[in-house]
């Protein structure tokens, strides 16, 4: 008993002393990133603006909620509005084609939720949609329709911050209001689950 329990002991400290590098991770990096959009004040505006390319964003203080996406990701050196542009151009006929275009547009098609939805199936990976808030880890994305009838289109990142009742993740989005982080993930119907980092991250 005497040369057990100190060996035991000594697994168990192992155990506890191993450092867990979540703070490292693209995911909550992502997340941290997202949570620092929060501090901006955004004013909501979806007009089209003709923006440069690459690298380019529309005035720093308007935005929509893809921009909360964009933002957060450029934060980490990552230009969704080339990535975009550079897949959809090679493969076009796999984006949606609910605004008439025959065509890409730098302008505009990373401010798609649709357009993102895609390119984050395409590039990451498509997760399940489900109603068990455990399911969406922190740097995920999550798509929404906000209305019952017809479909407007969202989109917000999980982040590593929990709800009051510490039951799901908050989300930091922009519905209207500016960015902000809330505990929405349920509030509308979710039409998309996503992850995607570069590969190596």
């Amino acid at each position: 008993m005497s040369l057990r329990l100190p060996l035991c002991m000594f697994f168990i400290s192992l155990i506890w002393v191993v450092p867990v590098q979540a703070d490292d991770t693209f995911a909550k990096k992502l997340a941290q990133a997202a949570i620092e959009r929060t501090a901006h004040e955004i004013s909501y505006d979806g007009r089209y603006f003709k923006i440069p390319y690459p690298g380019g964003d529309i005035p720093a203080h308007l935005g929509v909620c893809t921009d909360v996406i964009i933002r957060t990701y450029r934060a980490l050196g990552i230009d969704l509005q080339k990535e975009v542009h550079e897949d959809m151009k090679a493969h076009f006929n796999a984006y949606p084609k609910l605004w008439g275009l025959k065509s890409t547009d730098t302008n505009i098609d990373h401010r798609r939720v649709p357009n993102l939805q895609a390119f984050f199936t395409r590039k990451g990976q498509s997760l399940p949609v489900t109603q068990n808030p455990a399911d969406y880890k922190t740097g995920d994305l999550v798509t929404w329709n906000l209305k019952t009838i017809g479909s407007l289109p969202h989109i917000g990142i999980v982040t590593d911050r929990r709800s009051r009742d510490g039951l799901r993740p908050l989300i930091v989005h922009n519905i209207g209001a500016g960015t902000t982080l809330e505990d929405m993930l349920f509030s509308y119907t979710i039409t998309g689950h996503y992850r995607y980092a570069p590969q190596g991250e």
